[in-house]
C-alpha cells in the first residue's frame, strides 16, 4: 500500500467518525464506540486522530457542542438548562464556566450581548455596522465542493469530507481558501431540506470522485460584509444585510447564490476571533 492510499484509508475512517459526531451531539458519545467505528484499537486510535487533525477527539466533540450551543443562544430563546443539557453537561455551573472560556463572557450575557445582537432592529447605536459592507468585483471562480442538506449550522460535516478527501490525496496547500455557498433562507425552507456546498478554491485541475464536485461561482460585483465572531451570530448579520442595507442601498440583489469565505480556522481560532466573508451577489447598473 502507498503512503497514498494508507492516508486515504484512514480518512475514510474518520469521515465516519465525524459524520457520528455531527449526527449524535444530542447523546453520551462513547470514545470506543468511535473506535469502532473507525476500526481502529482504542490504544491508537486517539493517537492517529490528533496527528491527523491537530485536536484530540474530545477536542473536536466539545468545539461542535459548543458551536450549535452558540447557534441555541442565539437563534432561539431554548432555556440555558436545556442547552447545558444538550451539550453535554449536567451541571449548568460547568457548562457556564467552560462557555465562558471560549466566547469569552457566561451563556446569559452572550444571549443578550453576544455579537450577533449589533445587527439586531432595536440596536440604533450600532448602525455604523453599515461601514463593514465594500463592493467588490468578483471574477467567475471555480471550486470543489460538496454537498450538504441540512441546517446550515450543521455544514462543517461536509467541509470534514472535503478536506478528508483532499488530505489524502497531497493537493491541499496553503493558499486554499475555504467557502460556502448557500442556495436557500433558512427563514422560508425547513431546515432539513437547506442546500448548501462546502468548497475550496484550489489553483490548479485534478479529477474528481464523489462526493466532490466541481460548483461555479458567478462573476460579478457583490456587497461583503466581513463578520466577526462566532458561526452562530451569522443569521443575525444576514437580517441586516438583506433588511436594512440592502434597502438603503438602493441596489438589487443578482440572480445568483450568496457564498462566504472563511479567513481563519476554527480548530485554531477562537469562536469570538472568528473571520467571515458575506458575498450578496448584486445586479450591476448600467453606470458601473
Amino acid at each position: 500500500m502507498t503512503a497514498s492510499n494508507g492516508r486515504t484509508a484512514y480518512e475514510a475512517r474518520f469521515n465516519r467518525v465525524t459524520a457520528h459526531i455531527y449526527d449524535h451531539l444530542d447523546d453520551d458519545i462513547d470514545l470506543n464506540r468511535l473506535a469502532e467505528i473507525a476500526c481502529l484499537s482504542p490504544y491508537h486510535w486517539h493517537r492517529i486522530y490528533h496527528a491527523m487533525y491537530g485536536e484530540t477527539i474530545a477536542a473536536t466533540v466539545k468545539r461542535l457542542r459548543l458551536h450549535r450551543a452558540g447557534g441555541f443562544l442565539a437563534q432561539t430563546d431554548m432555556p440555558i438548562a436545556e442547552v447545558a443539557e444538550r451539550s453535554g453537561y449536567k451541571s449548568l455551573q460547568s457548562f457556564t464556566r467552560v462557555f465562558a472560556a471560549v466566547y469569552g463572557m457566561p451563556p446569559a450575557q452572550y444571549r443578550k450581548r453576544g455579537s450577533h445582537t449589533r445587527f439586531l432592529p432595536d440596536q440604533s447605536s450600532e448602525r455604523s455596522a453599515m461601514y463593514d459592507v465594500v463592493i467588490k468585483d468578483v471574477p467567475r471562480t471555480e471550486i470543489v465542493s460538496v454537498d450538504h442538506t441540512g441546517s446550515y449550522m450543521q455544514i462543517g460535516k461536509a467541509f470534514d469530507t472535503l478536506y478528508g478527501w483532499l488530505g489524502a490525496r497531497n493537493v491541499l496547500v496553503p493558499a486554499m481558501r475555504s467557502v460556502g455557498v448557500f442556495f436557500d433562507d433558512p427563514d422560508s425552507v425547513a431546515e432539513a431540506e437547506l442546500q448548501s456546498r462546502a468548497g475550496v478554491i484550489l489553483p490548479g485541475s485534478f479529477a474528481l470522485e464523489a462526493p466532490l464536485k466541481r460548483t461555479e461561482i458567478a462573476g460579478g460585483r457583490y456587497a461583503v460584509l466581513r463578520h466577526k465572531g462566532p458561526y452562530a451570530d451569522m443569521r443575525a448579520a444576514y437580517q441586516w444585510l438583506y433588511g436594512d442595507w440592502l434597502m438603503r442601498s438602493g441596489r438589487e440583489p443578482a440572480d445568483a447564490p450568496v457564498f462566504e469565505e472563511y479567513l481563519n480556522s476554527p480548530r485554531d481560532t477562537a469562536p469570538t476571533e472568528l473571520l467571515s466573508d458575506i458575498y450578496l451577489p448584486l445586479i450591476q447598473t448600467g453606470a458601473e
